[in-house]
């Protein structure tokens, strides 16, 4: 399952220009105006907004972060992430592979679940979701939370600010959360429990309702 955007948005269009333009030599001009660029902006952004997300639990408000990656194992990252959760913020993580980030610790991760989904399909899409106190922000793009890719590689995340696809991600993020039956939930002690519809529970399957939904359209 891979993502891919296709915008007219000016600004979205002018920030892998200048991005080249960067690596290549001609300028060296790195405000880039709505793309988080890594090595540049992204890991510095991405800690901002969850930061952001830990104040507003402080304060009352609606926190929530969701994200659909491959890979979860940036310490800086993860420590973020325990903190927010000590707070209050709900997180939950949808990870294919490696995820350094423990769910339920006692007073550190309570707010945590971490999920990983494998089936027919390869599990491939990047999605970042944060509540932010009822004003959402959503991101797609190539980055995993992993130190190589935040320092080490060129990479980009945009934000999606057109409702329909926004309404598409959220349906893409929350089908997984409630999958029943190619979602494995990790534990306390790092091990995966394959979720199972109970008798009486229609089954839920992420991937099935992925393939059916765009037929649809």
């Amino acid at each position: 399952m891979v993502m891919g955007l296709l915008t007219a948005d000016r600004d979205i269009g002018r920030d892998p220009a200048k991005l080249f333009n960067v690596y290549t030599g001609p300028s060296f001009d790195d405000d880039f105006r709505k793309l988080l660029i890594a090595p540049v902006t992204m890991r510095e952004e991405f800690i901002r907004m969850i930061r952001r997300e830990a104040e507003h639990a402080r304060n009352g408000e609606r926190a929530r972060i969701v994200a659909k990656v491959n890979a979860f194992e940036d310490p800086e990252i993860v420590e973020e992430l325990y903190r927010a959760s000590m707070v209050g913020v709900d997180i939950d993580l949808i990870v294919r592979d490696i995820c350094r980030l423990r769910p339920g610790l006692d007073d550190i991760s309570e707010t945590v679940n971490v999920y990983s989904v494998v089936g027919r399909f390869l599990e491939h899409s990047r999605i970042f979701y944060f509540e932010n106190a009822g004003d959402p922000e959503y991101y797609t793009g190539s980055a995993d939370r992993m130190t190589r890719n935040l320092d080490n590689h060129v990479e980009a995340v945009a934000p999606i600010e057109d409702p329909e696809i926004r309404q598409q991600l959220r349906y893409n993020l929350e089908v997984v959360l409630v999958d029943n039956r190619m979602c494995w939930e990790m534990q306390l002690g790092g091990s995966y429990v394959q979720r199972r519809p109970t008798e009486d529970e229609p089954e839920r399957n992420t991937q099935k309702y992925s393939c059916a939904r765009p037929s649809r359209r």
